[in-house]
């Protein structure tokens, strides 16, 4: 009952943030108590008072007032033997919920609406956070959860999305090993870096019709290329991380940076310009070993991490270290001294932002605040904006930069809720490209994906390599392409093609939906081949992660 009260109390704030009941984030945040606690303290100082409070209430009540409160009768023996038949059939009653049903009661039974969070009212926080530690052995295994399909069939089904010729999958042992195409975009290899952003939701930036609160953004979209329909993988960093860096689909399992399988010889971007030589980076102005962050970036081609330690043991006086690390403006200076201080010497970063995250710590006098109150997350996306035009402006003055593509995309949107199994909308994201031979001011408006942007950066890179990566570079695309996205919203998988949506659900029919505006969802008639290409997706995901086959050839 402790439990139980312990788990509702925390229900209301983790609704606020997530839309949902607690679930499988619940027990991710445990292993991370100095960041949760702090923001927890910082954000949510009010409710924990009051929590902390009603639960010394609720302790005095269950110590001192328990012999009153239950109390307990000793009954004969005799009358328990004839108690117990009626006792067992009402518990067996409450564990299967029917005598007629096949499988017994389990989160599924509450799903009756397409509104995700409506359907989690319908259940208890102890249970759901119960249920997700239990399914945890069951988010390996798709076909369990969504469906069945031959392997060969699924391997097929995910080709004819990609861009790639049937003729080009040469090597049987790694399925889906291919070269991208660079040769004709440039002979000449440049330096990459990728500036990924934490929740840069397209609604907070003002040249994808979002808030007026990206003004640096939206000025360097004049000077590169511009995606205006693109989408995000999923509702977390790591799953950000993994499509941006890894080029890696989005699956109901945990995301591949966090899972054993993948934690060496996983095929990155660093992987494949740590090959031509690149010095590759991880730079980050918290605690690399957050979210195992840190495993997976030196197991899989990252030779250089450079974290929230490094900081610290600057001599620079950097503007402010807060709950999730140095701001991002430290971070736009830390890494310009690192990219300085490699010469010559080729290279391909990752940089990844901390400001714009609860509890929204700033430095102050930089911006115009957008709310009165500082700390919101308008005014923190307004600050993670002036660091991004911090950092170009500092690298515009280094000799890097005439040879370095620079991206700058986010890891997913902030919040993401909505009425429907998937809000399309909350996973819309940015994503500007600029550099050497990239056009300026242009726009990509096909409708695209997360994992569509590594193979594009490879290209205008020019570097010409193998991957395993099913995402379509822009130079691939030919007018007749159709938009293609897919998204993870907690058990919930899309797969977009044009206007059309289908969402698997776990052990539920595949349900399809026409899609306006990106927020209004109709249902329509079910393309049984979409369903199954959708499903294909998944099951590919899954086996080349068990089978270690997403991945180079060994040398």
């Amino acid at each position: 009952m402790f439990l139980i009260l312990v788990t509702e109390l925390t229900t209301a704030n983790f609704i606020s943030q997530y839309d949902t009941r607690p679930n499988r984030i619940f027990l991710d945040y445990l292993i991370y108590p100095k960041e949760v606690f702090g923001t927890l303290l910082k954000s949510y100082l009010p409710s924990l008072i009051i929590i902390g409070i009603l639960l010394i209430v609720g302790i005095y009540f269950g110590v001192k007032k328990s012999k009153t409160l239950f109390l307990i009768k000793v009954v004969s023996f005799k009358t328990r033997l004839l108690l117990f038949p009626a006792i067992l059939f009402l518990l067996f009653l409450g564990a299967r919920s029917s005598l007629t049903s096949k499988r017994p009661i389990n989160a599924s039974n509450a799903v009756f609406s397409t509104d995700q969070m409506t359907n989690s009212l319908g259940l208890n926080s102890l249970y759901t956070v119960g249920f997700a530690a239990y399914s945890i052995k069951n988010e390996e295994n798709v076909m369990k959860m969504y469906g069945t399909m031959e392997i060969n069939e699924s391997y097929q089904r995910v080709k004819k999305y990609m861009t790639t010729d049937t003729n080009s999958f040469t090597f049987d042992s790694i399925p889906l090993l291919h070269s991208n195409k660079s040769d004709t975009i440039s002979t000449k290899k440049y330096n990459v870096v990728i500036f990924l952003q934490e929740s840069l939701g397209a609604e907070f930036v003002g040249s994808l019709g979002g808030l007026p609160l990206t003004p640096e953004f939206d000025k360097l979209t004049k000077e590169g290329l511009l995606y205006t329909n693109l989408y995000c993988t999923g509702t977390r960093s790591v799953r950000g991380i993994e499509a941006v860096v890894a080029g890696f689909p989005p699956t109901p399992s945990e995301s591949v940076v966090k899972l054993s399988n993948s934690q060496k010889d996983f095929f990155t971007l660093a992987t494949a310009y740590g090959n031509e030589g690149f010095n590759t980076s991880f730079i980050y102005g918290g605690m690399a070993n957050f979210d195992n962050m840190a495993s997976f970036f030196n197991g899989n081609g990252f030779k250089n991490i450079i974290d929230e330690t490094d900081f610290d043991s600057d001599k620079n006086k950097y503007a402010l270290k807060g709950t999730w690390g140095y701001s991002d403006e430290d971070l736009a200076t830390k890494a310009n001294q690192y990219f300085k201080s490699l010469g010559d010497k080729p290279f391909f970063s990752m940089m990844f932002s901390t400001s714009n995250h609860e509890p929204f710590e700033f430095p102050d006098g930089r911006i115009q605040l957008y709310d009165k109150k500082k700390q919101t997350v308008n005014n923190a996306i307004k600050y993670a904006d002036f660091s991004i035009g911090k950092f170009i402006e500092l690298a515009k003055k280094e000799a890097y930069f005439k040879n370095t593509i620079f991206v700058i995309i986010a890891d997913h949107n902030t919040r993401t809720y909505g009425k429907n199994l998937i809000p399309i909308k909350k996973f819309r994201i940015p994503a500007l490209i600029i550099g050497p031979n990239v056009p300026k001011g242009e726009i990509v408006d096909l409708q695209s994906s997360q994992i569509d942007i590594p193979p594009t950066i490879l290209s205008f890179s020019g570097l010409k390599t193998e991957t395993p990566m099913i995402g379509r570079s822009l130079f691939e695309i030919t007018k007749n392409s159709k938009g293609r996205s897919m998204m993870q919203f907690h058990d919930n998988f899309g797969f977009r093609v044009q206007n059309e949506i289908v969402i698997l659900q776990p052990k539920s029919k595949p349900v399809q939906f026409k899609v306006i505006n990106d927020s209004i969802l109709i249902p329509s008639k079910l393309d049984t081949e979409l369903a199954k290409d959708a499903l294909a997706h998944l099951i590919v995901a899954e086996n080349l992660y068990k089978t270690k086959t997403y991945r180079l050839k060994n040398k």
